[in-house]
Protein backbone atom coordinates (compact mmCIF):
# COMPACT_ATOMS: atom_id res chain seq x y z
CA UNK A 1 0.00 0.00 0.00
CA UNK A 2 3.25 2.54 -0.32
CA UNK A 3 1.59 4.28 -3.09
CA UNK A 4 -0.99 5.48 -0.87
CA UNK A 5 1.41 6.40 2.00
CA UNK A 6 2.26 10.48 0.52
CA UNK A 7 -1.62 11.29 0.19
CA UNK A 8 -2.89 9.25 3.68
CA UNK A 9 0.07 10.64 5.87
CA UNK A 10 -0.86 14.34 3.89
CA UNK A 11 -4.05 14.68 5.66
CA UNK A 12 -2.33 13.55 9.22
CA UNK A 13 -0.07 15.64 9.20
CA UNK A 14 -2.78 18.90 8.04
CA UNK A 15 -6.13 18.15 9.45
CA UNK A 16 -5.54 19.92 12.98
CA UNK A 17 -4.56 23.08 10.99
CA UNK A 18 -7.65 23.19 8.86
CA UNK A 19 -10.27 22.14 11.32
CA UNK A 20 -13.03 24.49 11.95
CA UNK A 21 -12.09 26.83 15.26
CA UNK A 22 -15.62 28.23 15.88
CA UNK A 23 -15.26 30.44 18.96
CA UNK A 24 -12.04 31.16 18.09
CA UNK A 25 -12.88 34.93 19.13
CA UNK A 26 -14.79 34.31 22.27
CA UNK A 27 -14.17 35.44 25.41
CA UNK A 28 -12.00 33.21 26.82
CA UNK A 29 -12.94 32.75 30.44
CA UNK A 30 -16.52 32.35 29.20
CA UNK A 31 -15.28 29.28 26.80
CA UNK A 32 -13.17 27.87 29.55
CA UNK A 33 -16.07 27.64 32.22
CA UNK A 34 -18.07 26.72 29.34
CA UNK A 35 -15.62 23.56 28.85
CA UNK A 36 -14.64 22.97 32.82
CA UNK A 37 -19.21 22.57 33.19
CA UNK A 38 -18.69 19.63 30.51
CA UNK A 39 -19.79 21.64 26.95
CA UNK A 40 -17.81 19.11 24.32
CA UNK A 41 -17.86 21.28 21.64
CA UNK A 42 -16.48 24.48 24.59
CA UNK A 43 -13.49 21.38 25.03
CA UNK A 44 -13.11 20.83 21.53
CA UNK A 45 -12.47 24.68 20.59
CA UNK A 46 -10.14 25.16 24.06
CA UNK A 47 -8.33 22.32 22.71
CA UNK A 48 -7.95 23.64 18.84
CA UNK A 49 -7.25 27.42 20.65
CA UNK A 50 -4.49 25.27 22.93
CA UNK A 51 -2.78 23.15 19.44
CA UNK A 52 -2.57 26.35 17.99
CA UNK A 53 -1.21 28.64 20.33
CA UNK A 54 -4.37 31.11 19.84
CA UNK A 55 -5.78 33.35 22.88
CA UNK A 56 -3.65 30.96 25.34
CA UNK A 57 -0.09 29.59 25.23
CA UNK A 58 0.31 26.53 22.71
CA UNK A 59 0.65 24.00 25.10
CA UNK A 60 -0.31 20.17 23.22
CA UNK A 61 -0.64 18.57 26.35
CA UNK A 62 -3.47 20.79 27.11
CA UNK A 63 -5.20 20.48 23.59
CA UNK A 64 -4.93 16.61 24.13
CA UNK A 65 -6.84 16.86 27.67
CA UNK A 66 -9.51 18.66 26.11
CA UNK A 67 -9.82 16.95 23.25
CA UNK A 68 -10.28 13.66 25.11
CA UNK A 69 -12.77 15.28 26.97
CA UNK A 70 -14.66 16.23 24.15
CA UNK A 71 -14.22 12.72 22.56
CA UNK A 72 -15.83 10.53 24.87
CA UNK A 73 -18.79 12.40 24.45
CA UNK A 74 -18.99 11.68 21.56
CA UNK A 75 -17.41 14.67 19.66
CA UNK A 76 -16.29 13.38 16.09
CA UNK A 77 -13.89 16.58 15.88
CA UNK A 78 -12.74 15.91 18.22
CA UNK A 79 -12.22 12.12 18.53
CA UNK A 80 -10.41 12.67 15.20
CA UNK A 81 -8.31 15.24 16.80
CA UNK A 82 -7.63 13.14 19.32
CA UNK A 83 -6.77 10.42 17.41
CA UNK A 84 -4.25 12.24 14.80
CA UNK A 85 -2.79 14.03 18.40
CA UNK A 86 -1.59 9.92 19.57
CA UNK A 87 -0.62 9.06 15.62
CA UNK A 88 2.00 12.29 15.58
CA UNK A 89 2.58 12.20 19.30
CA UNK A 90 1.81 15.88 20.20
CA UNK A 91 1.27 16.44 23.75
CA UNK A 92 1.34 12.58 24.51
CA UNK A 93 2.99 9.08 23.60
CA UNK A 94 2.86 8.45 20.13
CA UNK A 95 0.36 5.30 19.98
CA UNK A 96 -0.82 3.84 17.07
CA UNK A 97 -3.37 1.64 18.22
CA UNK A 98 -5.00 4.58 20.37
CA UNK A 99 -4.95 6.97 16.92
CA UNK A 100 -7.04 3.89 15.31
CA UNK A 101 -9.70 3.63 18.38
CA UNK A 102 -10.37 7.61 18.06
CA UNK A 103 -10.29 7.74 14.65
CA UNK A 104 -12.50 4.96 14.25
CA UNK A 105 -14.67 6.58 16.15
CA UNK A 106 -15.15 9.59 14.72
CA UNK A 107 -15.36 7.73 11.43
CA UNK A 108 -18.38 5.43 12.62
CA UNK A 109 -20.27 8.50 12.89
CA UNK A 110 -19.91 9.67 9.21
CA UNK A 111 -17.04 11.71 9.60
CA UNK A 112 -15.25 11.89 6.04
CA UNK A 113 -11.88 13.24 7.36
CA UNK A 114 -11.62 10.28 9.39
CA UNK A 115 -12.99 7.21 7.20
CA UNK A 116 -10.26 8.72 4.73
CA UNK A 117 -7.59 8.77 7.67
CA UNK A 118 -8.94 5.51 8.83
CA UNK A 119 -8.95 4.16 5.25
CA UNK A 120 -5.18 4.99 5.37
CA UNK A 121 -4.40 3.19 8.68
CA UNK A 122 -5.75 -0.07 7.01
CA UNK A 123 -4.06 0.44 4.20
CA UNK A 124 -0.53 0.85 5.98
CA UNK A 125 -1.76 -1.82 9.09
CA UNK A 126 -1.00 0.75 11.50
CA UNK A 127 -2.38 0.17 14.70
CA UNK A 128 -4.22 -2.63 13.30
CA UNK A 129 -3.35 -5.49 10.76
CA UNK A 130 -3.36 -4.54 6.99
CA UNK A 131 -6.52 -4.77 5.31
CA UNK A 132 -7.14 -3.55 1.81
CA UNK A 133 -10.19 -4.41 1.62
CA UNK A 134 -11.52 -2.52 5.18
CA UNK A 135 -9.25 0.58 3.43
CA UNK A 136 -11.40 0.12 -0.13
CA UNK A 137 -14.65 0.12 2.59
CA UNK A 138 -13.59 3.61 4.64
CA UNK A 139 -12.09 5.34 1.28
CA UNK A 140 -15.50 4.65 -0.23
CA UNK A 141 -17.81 5.70 2.52
CA UNK A 142 -15.86 9.11 2.51
CA UNK A 143 -15.60 9.36 -1.23
CA UNK A 144 -19.16 9.19 -1.85
CA UNK A 145 -19.77 12.34 0.50
CA UNK A 146 -17.20 14.44 -2.48
CA UNK A 147 -14.65 14.41 -0.12
CA UNK A 148 -11.99 15.50 -2.49
CA UNK A 149 -9.09 12.94 -0.59
CA UNK A 150 -10.96 9.68 -0.36
CA UNK A 151 -12.12 9.61 -4.33
CA UNK A 152 -7.89 10.12 -4.84
CA UNK A 153 -7.64 7.37 -2.60
CA UNK A 154 -10.47 5.13 -4.10
CA UNK A 155 -8.83 5.44 -7.63
CA UNK A 156 -5.54 4.83 -6.58
CA UNK A 157 -7.45 1.31 -5.00
CA UNK A 158 -9.08 0.74 -8.34
CA UNK A 159 -6.01 1.69 -10.44
CA UNK A 160 -3.36 -0.97 -8.40
CA UNK A 161 -6.23 -3.80 -7.69
CA UNK A 162 -5.92 -3.16 -3.98
CA UNK A 163 -8.85 -4.06 -1.84
CA UNK A 164 -11.04 -4.46 -5.23
CA UNK A 165 -10.47 -5.99 -8.54
CA UNK A 166 -8.20 -3.46 -10.94
CA UNK A 167 -10.59 -0.74 -13.22
CA UNK A 168 -8.90 1.71 -14.39
CA UNK A 169 -12.43 3.44 -15.97
CA UNK A 170 -13.42 3.22 -11.74
CA UNK A 171 -9.53 5.16 -11.06
CA UNK A 172 -10.39 7.55 -14.03
CA UNK A 173 -14.05 8.56 -12.55
CA UNK A 174 -12.88 9.12 -8.77
CA UNK A 175 -10.00 10.95 -10.34
CA UNK A 176 -12.50 13.13 -12.10
CA UNK A 177 -14.51 13.33 -9.29
CA UNK A 178 -11.54 14.92 -7.21
CA UNK A 179 -10.34 16.89 -9.51
CA UNK A 180 -12.93 19.08 -10.23
CA UNK A 181 -12.84 19.86 -6.97
CA UNK A 182 -9.50 21.26 -7.43
CA UNK A 183 -7.86 18.25 -5.94
CA UNK A 184 -4.30 18.22 -7.41
CA UNK A 185 -3.15 15.19 -6.61
CA UNK A 186 -5.90 13.71 -8.45
CA UNK A 187 -5.53 16.55 -11.12
CA UNK A 188 -1.71 15.11 -11.84
CA UNK A 189 -2.61 11.34 -11.86
CA UNK A 190 -5.68 12.07 -14.23
CA UNK A 191 -3.58 14.01 -16.54
CA UNK A 192 -1.21 11.24 -16.65
CA UNK A 193 -3.94 8.69 -17.71
CA UNK A 194 -4.53 10.86 -20.72
CA UNK A 195 -1.38 11.35 -21.18
CA UNK A 196 -0.24 7.57 -21.76
CA UNK A 197 -4.15 6.15 -22.87
CA UNK A 198 -4.66 4.26 -19.68
CA UNK A 199 -8.68 3.99 -19.36
CA UNK A 200 -8.76 6.62 -21.75
CA UNK A 201 -7.95 7.34 -25.36
CA UNK A 202 -4.12 8.66 -25.43
CA UNK A 203 -4.62 12.52 -25.78
CA UNK A 204 -1.81 15.13 -24.88
CA UNK A 205 -4.37 17.91 -25.22
CA UNK A 206 -6.41 16.56 -22.20
CA UNK A 207 -3.41 15.91 -20.56
CA UNK A 208 -1.88 19.29 -20.34
CA UNK A 209 -5.47 20.48 -19.01
CA UNK A 210 -5.29 18.81 -15.92
CA UNK A 211 -1.71 19.44 -15.74
CA UNK A 212 -2.35 23.13 -15.78
CA UNK A 213 -5.03 23.28 -13.38
CA UNK A 214 -2.52 21.63 -10.83
CA UNK A 215 0.47 23.59 -12.03
CA UNK A 216 -1.40 27.11 -11.64
CA UNK A 217 -1.60 25.87 -7.75
CA UNK A 218 1.74 25.51 -7.14
CA UNK A 219 1.80 21.59 -7.67
CA UNK A 220 5.51 20.84 -8.20
CA UNK A 221 5.22 17.24 -10.10
CA UNK A 222 2.75 19.19 -12.65
CA UNK A 223 5.05 22.16 -13.19
CA UNK A 224 7.81 19.58 -14.07
CA UNK A 225 5.48 17.57 -16.24
CA UNK A 226 3.95 20.72 -18.04
CA UNK A 227 7.51 21.76 -18.59
CA UNK A 228 8.62 18.87 -20.37
CA UNK A 229 5.36 19.26 -22.73
CA UNK A 230 5.98 22.76 -24.21
CA UNK A 231 9.79 20.92 -23.96
CA UNK A 232 8.87 18.37 -26.64
CA UNK A 233 5.77 19.84 -27.74
CA UNK A 234 2.94 17.69 -26.85
CA UNK A 235 -0.46 18.74 -27.01
CA UNK A 236 1.07 22.76 -27.13
CA UNK A 237 3.16 24.36 -29.80
CA UNK A 238 6.95 23.49 -28.62
CA UNK A 239 7.80 26.21 -26.60
CA UNK A 240 11.53 26.31 -24.73
CA UNK A 241 10.88 29.22 -23.06
CA UNK A 242 7.87 27.96 -21.15
CA UNK A 243 9.29 24.79 -20.76
CA UNK A 244 12.39 27.01 -18.63
CA UNK A 245 9.09 28.70 -16.83
CA UNK A 246 7.76 25.95 -15.49
CA UNK A 247 10.80 24.32 -15.10
CA UNK A 248 11.88 27.04 -12.72
CA UNK A 249 8.60 27.19 -11.20
CA UNK A 250 9.12 23.79 -9.12
CA UNK A 251 13.00 24.21 -9.24
CA UNK A 252 12.39 27.80 -6.62
CA UNK A 253 9.72 24.73 -4.68
CA UNK A 254 13.09 22.83 -4.17
CA UNK A 255 11.80 19.70 -6.73
CA UNK A 256 15.31 18.05 -7.66
CA UNK A 257 14.16 16.58 -10.88
CA UNK A 258 12.81 20.22 -12.06
CA UNK A 259 16.06 21.65 -11.06
CA UNK A 260 17.84 19.26 -13.17
CA UNK A 261 16.30 20.01 -16.08
CA UNK A 262 16.38 23.71 -15.06
CA UNK A 263 20.26 22.93 -15.12
CA UNK A 264 20.55 21.61 -18.26
CA UNK A 265 18.64 24.53 -20.31
CA UNK A 266 20.81 27.14 -18.92
CA UNK A 267 23.99 24.64 -19.54
CA UNK A 268 23.15 23.96 -23.58
CA UNK A 269 21.06 27.04 -24.03
CA UNK A 270 17.76 25.79 -25.06
CA UNK A 271 14.60 28.38 -24.01
CA UNK A 272 16.97 31.04 -22.06
CA UNK A 273 20.47 32.15 -22.71
CA UNK A 274 23.60 29.77 -21.85
CA UNK A 275 24.39 30.75 -18.34
CA UNK A 276 27.30 28.00 -17.35
CA UNK A 277 27.04 29.41 -13.66
CA UNK A 278 23.00 29.33 -13.68
CA UNK A 279 23.73 25.45 -15.03
CA UNK A 280 26.14 24.91 -12.21
CA UNK A 281 23.83 26.60 -9.71
CA UNK A 282 20.79 24.76 -10.15
CA UNK A 283 22.32 21.09 -10.90
CA UNK A 284 24.03 21.64 -7.53
CA UNK A 285 20.94 21.76 -6.26
CA UNK A 286 19.49 19.02 -7.70
CA UNK A 287 22.77 16.74 -6.83
CA UNK A 288 22.66 17.85 -2.77
CA UNK A 289 19.21 16.13 -3.04
CA UNK A 290 20.54 13.26 -4.71
CA UNK A 291 19.56 13.40 -7.90
CA UNK A 292 22.00 11.09 -9.90
CA UNK A 293 22.07 12.58 -13.63
CA UNK A 294 22.86 15.94 -11.69
CA UNK A 295 25.60 14.56 -9.58
CA UNK A 296 26.73 13.67 -12.87
CA UNK A 297 26.46 16.87 -14.55
CA UNK A 298 28.09 18.53 -11.39
CA UNK A 299 30.91 16.37 -11.86
CA UNK A 300 31.66 16.63 -15.74
CA UNK A 301 31.47 20.61 -14.85
CA UNK A 302 33.98 20.40 -12.33
CA UNK A 303 36.36 18.42 -14.26
CA UNK A 304 35.90 20.89 -17.30
CA UNK A 305 35.73 23.77 -15.12
CA UNK A 306 32.66 24.93 -16.57
CA UNK A 307 30.60 27.72 -14.37
CA UNK A 308 33.07 26.57 -11.71
CA UNK A 309 36.88 26.71 -11.21
CA UNK A 310 38.26 22.92 -12.80
CA UNK A 311 38.62 20.79 -9.80
CA UNK A 312 39.19 17.24 -10.38
CA UNK A 313 38.70 15.98 -6.75
CA UNK A 314 35.20 17.23 -7.01
CA UNK A 315 34.78 15.80 -10.57
CA UNK A 316 35.79 12.82 -8.50
CA UNK A 317 33.13 13.11 -5.66
CA UNK A 318 30.11 13.95 -7.35
CA UNK A 319 31.33 11.12 -9.71
CA UNK A 320 31.32 8.87 -7.02
CA UNK A 321 27.87 9.96 -5.69
CA UNK A 322 25.88 9.51 -8.90
CA UNK A 323 28.11 5.96 -9.37
CA UNK A 324 27.30 4.22 -6.26
CA UNK A 325 23.65 4.55 -7.38
CA UNK A 326 24.52 2.69 -10.52
CA UNK A 327 24.41 5.48 -13.19
CA UNK A 328 26.39 4.02 -15.44
CA UNK A 329 27.82 7.10 -17.36
CA UNK A 330 28.92 8.15 -13.79
CA UNK A 331 30.74 4.61 -13.23
CA UNK A 332 32.44 5.11 -16.04
CA UNK A 333 33.38 8.68 -15.64
CA UNK A 334 34.56 7.34 -12.07
CA UNK A 335 36.54 4.72 -13.59
CA UNK A 336 38.23 7.05 -16.06
CA UNK A 337 39.23 9.13 -13.62
CA UNK A 338 41.18 5.95 -11.91
CA UNK A 339 42.65 5.30 -15.01
CA UNK A 340 43.85 8.83 -15.65
CA UNK A 341 44.81 9.54 -11.97
CA UNK A 342 42.64 12.58 -12.11
CA UNK A 343 41.59 13.97 -8.71
CA UNK A 344 42.54 10.60 -7.10
CA UNK A 345 45.57 8.32 -7.29
CA UNK A 346 45.96 6.43 -10.35
CA UNK A 347 44.79 3.28 -9.71
CA UNK A 348 44.04 0.46 -12.35
CA UNK A 349 42.12 -2.09 -9.90
CA UNK A 350 39.49 0.99 -9.08
CA UNK A 351 39.40 1.92 -12.92
CA UNK A 352 38.91 -2.11 -13.73
CA UNK A 353 35.75 -2.29 -11.05
CA UNK A 354 33.91 1.03 -12.37
CA UNK A 355 34.28 0.05 -15.55
CA UNK A 356 33.20 -3.56 -15.30
CA UNK A 357 29.67 -1.54 -12.94
CA UNK A 358 29.08 0.11 -16.39
CA UNK A 359 29.86 -2.13 -18.85
CA UNK A 360 27.64 -4.63 -17.05
CA UNK A 361 24.83 -1.88 -17.82
CA UNK A 362 25.75 -1.66 -21.78
CA UNK A 363 27.70 1.13 -21.42
CA UNK A 364 30.01 1.12 -24.36
CA UNK A 365 32.24 3.65 -23.07
CA UNK A 366 33.09 1.58 -20.29
CA UNK A 367 33.57 -1.97 -22.23
CA UNK A 368 36.21 -0.34 -23.92
CA UNK A 369 37.88 1.37 -21.28
CA UNK A 370 38.08 -2.17 -19.71
CA UNK A 371 39.52 -3.38 -23.03
CA UNK A 372 42.09 -1.26 -23.24
CA UNK A 373 43.20 -1.24 -19.47
CA UNK A 374 43.17 -5.04 -19.77
CA UNK A 375 45.59 -4.97 -22.98
CA UNK A 376 49.10 -5.46 -22.37
CA UNK A 377 50.80 -2.11 -23.68
CA UNK A 378 52.61 -1.28 -27.21
CA UNK A 379 55.81 -2.16 -26.32
CA UNK A 380 56.52 -1.72 -30.23
CA UNK A 381 57.89 1.56 -32.19
CA UNK A 382 55.42 3.39 -34.90
CA UNK A 383 57.60 1.65 -37.64
CA UNK A 384 57.43 -1.65 -36.31
CA UNK A 385 53.75 -1.64 -35.20
CA UNK A 386 53.35 -0.73 -38.79
CA UNK A 387 54.92 -3.45 -40.43
CA UNK A 388 53.00 -5.65 -37.81
CA UNK A 389 49.61 -4.32 -38.78
CA UNK A 390 50.89 -4.83 -42.72
CA UNK A 391 51.81 -8.42 -41.96
CA UNK A 392 48.18 -9.46 -41.14
CA UNK A 393 48.95 -9.21 -36.83
CA UNK A 394 45.81 -8.75 -35.46
CA UNK A 395 47.11 -7.13 -32.24
CA UNK A 396 49.06 -4.84 -33.81
CA UNK A 397 46.11 -3.64 -35.93
CA UNK A 398 44.05 -3.14 -33.08
CA UNK A 399 46.87 -0.95 -31.27
CA UNK A 400 47.68 0.96 -34.08
CA UNK A 401 44.05 1.49 -33.93
CA UNK A 402 44.38 3.05 -30.91
CA UNK A 403 46.94 5.42 -31.69
CA UNK A 404 45.35 6.90 -34.42
CA UNK A 405 41.78 7.41 -32.20
CA UNK A 406 43.79 8.84 -29.40
CA UNK A 407 46.65 10.67 -31.32
CA UNK A 408 49.66 8.93 -29.80
CA UNK A 409 53.05 9.25 -31.63
CA UNK A 410 50.76 9.82 -34.90
CA UNK A 411 48.13 12.69 -35.62
CA UNK A 412 44.68 12.16 -34.90
CA UNK A 413 42.32 10.13 -37.40
CA UNK A 414 39.51 8.62 -36.73
CA UNK A 415 39.08 7.40 -40.00
CA UNK A 416 42.38 5.69 -40.12
CA UNK A 417 41.83 4.56 -36.88
CA UNK A 418 38.27 3.07 -38.04
CA UNK A 419 39.81 1.46 -40.93
CA UNK A 420 42.51 -0.80 -39.29
CA UNK A 421 40.05 -1.30 -36.00
CA UNK A 422 38.15 -3.03 -38.59
CA UNK A 423 40.99 -5.01 -39.89
CA UNK A 424 41.40 -6.02 -36.55
CA UNK A 425 37.67 -6.62 -35.79
CA UNK A 426 37.76 -8.95 -38.96
CA UNK A 427 40.07 -11.28 -37.02
CA UNK A 428 38.00 -11.81 -34.03
CA UNK A 429 38.91 -8.26 -31.86
CA UNK A 430 36.36 -6.59 -30.79
CA UNK A 431 34.25 -4.44 -32.72
CA UNK A 432 33.95 -1.28 -29.87
CA UNK A 433 36.42 0.31 -30.85
CA UNK A 434 35.41 0.87 -34.00
CA UNK A 435 32.04 1.57 -33.37
CA UNK A 436 33.32 4.47 -30.81
CA UNK A 437 35.19 6.26 -33.00
CA UNK A 438 32.03 5.51 -35.68
CA UNK A 439 30.01 7.69 -33.42
CA UNK A 440 32.01 10.50 -33.17
CA UNK A 441 32.35 10.48 -37.92
CA UNK A 442 30.53 12.48 -40.30
CA UNK A 443 28.29 9.98 -42.89
CA UNK A 444 30.96 11.04 -45.32
CA UNK A 445 33.87 9.94 -43.36
CA UNK A 446 32.35 6.15 -42.68
CA UNK A 447 31.74 6.56 -46.12
CA UNK A 448 35.55 6.72 -46.86
CA UNK A 449 36.78 4.29 -43.80
CA UNK A 450 34.53 1.77 -45.17
CA UNK A 451 35.72 2.02 -48.88
CA UNK A 452 39.43 2.36 -47.71
CA UNK A 453 38.53 -0.87 -45.33
CA UNK A 454 37.38 -2.53 -48.41
CA UNK A 455 41.07 -1.62 -50.57
CA UNK A 456 43.42 -2.36 -46.96
CA UNK A 457 41.57 -6.13 -46.93
CA UNK A 458 41.88 -6.52 -50.86
CA UNK A 459 45.25 -5.79 -50.95
CA UNK A 460 46.38 -8.49 -47.47
CA UNK A 461 46.97 -4.53 -45.37
CA UNK A 462 49.14 -3.11 -47.82
CA UNK A 463 47.42 -0.49 -49.21
CA UNK A 464 45.31 0.73 -45.82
Amino acid sequence: MKRLQTICRSIMAVLLMTTALATVAADLAKLQRQAEAGNAKAQYNLGVMYDRGEGVPKDKSQAVKWFQKAAVQGHADAQLNLGLMYYIGKGVVQDNKQAFKWVQKAAAQGHPQAQTNLGGMYGFGEGVPQDYKQAFNWFQKAAVQGYANAQTNLGLMYYNGEGVPQDKSQAIKWWQKAAVQGYTDAQVKLGAMYYFGKGVPQDYTQAIKWWQKAAVQGYTDAQVKLGAMYYFGKGVPQDKSQAVQWYEKAAVQGLASAQYNLGNMYYYGRGVTRDYQEAFKWHKKAAVQGHADAQLNLGVMYHDGKGVAQDYTQAVKWYEKAAVQDHAKAQHNLGLMYANGEGVSQDKSQAIKWYKKAAAQGNLSARIGLEAITKPAATDDLATLQKKAQAGNAKAQFILGVSYAKGKSVPQDDVTAYVWFNMAAAQGYSILWRDLVKQQMTAAQIEVAQRRSRKCQQSNYQNC
